[in-house]
């Protein structure tokens, strides 16, 4: 096996200020999310939520994160599930023998 120098990485004054706006914003986003769940939302307002990766802005409530944050991975990755038929007539249609 060929042995090579290992690749350098050089680390920029703009990759940290970008670094630590992210990270800003990761706590912010994370501190919302605790508030709204232990009650500091007001009246069960719906918490708006801004999708780093994405770049895009999505307003959930907290019991819909689950499904919503399935659907954007789904979404994100091309998967679109069907549902399986669940009889035979609905396979083969009405075969008569």
């Amino acid at each position: 096996m060929l042995r090579r120098k290992p690749t350098r990485l050089e680390l920029k004054i703009d990759d940290t200020d970008e670094f630590e706006s992210v990270k800003k914003e990761l706590e912010a986003r994370k501190r919302q999310r605790e508030e709204a769940e232990s009650g500091g939302g007001v009246g069960g307002a719906p918490v708006i939520s801004v999708d780093i990766i994405g770049g895009g802005a999505s307003a959930s409530a907290s019991s819909s994160t689950a499904v919503s944050r399935a659907e954007l991975i789904n979404e994100r990755i091309g998967y679109k599930p069907h549902p399986k038929p669940a009889t035979l007539p609905t396979l083969f249609g009405s075969l008569q023998f």
